[in-house]
């Protein structure tokens, strides 16, 4: 299935719709969630279009490995040492909203499991 050229996360990238940033380099970009379910929640997304986790493909590892380096970076930085919880959803069933891949960078309470 074909993804459309623009959505919210790429509007986000082309500076058209504001966010607050948390993060910014040439691979990526993180912002905090307006739809927070924490009380910290940032999404962390590749600047490269990729529409979802299961279309990922080699050429992606380097960014991928990068998005992660970077949920530590910011777990720091936003100080959650107490603990935090990595989520990517794949694909509408498990929870997917925006067809471009994202990471959820979650923390600030204690977190139930199983989750959903």
């Amino acid at each position: 299935m074909a993804m459309m050229a623009t959505n919210i996360f790429q509007k986000i990238i082309d500076k058209q719709i504001p966010a607050k940033i948390a993060y910014e380099d040439d691979l990526c970009l993180a912002f905090h969630d307006i739809n927070a379910q924490a009380p910290v929640h940032v999404l962390i997304i590749p600047k490269k279009v990729i529409r979802t986790h299961a279309d990922l493909t080699d050429a992606d590892e380097a960014v991928m490995g990068h998005i992660h380096l970077i949920a530590v970076k910011l777990a720091k930085q936003l100080g959650l040492d107490a603990g935090y919880r990595l989520v990517i959803n794949c694909e509408e069933q498990a929870g997917q909203t925006v067809p471009h891949l994202h990471l959820h960078l979650m923390g600030g309470r204690a977190m139930g499991w199983p989750p959903g």
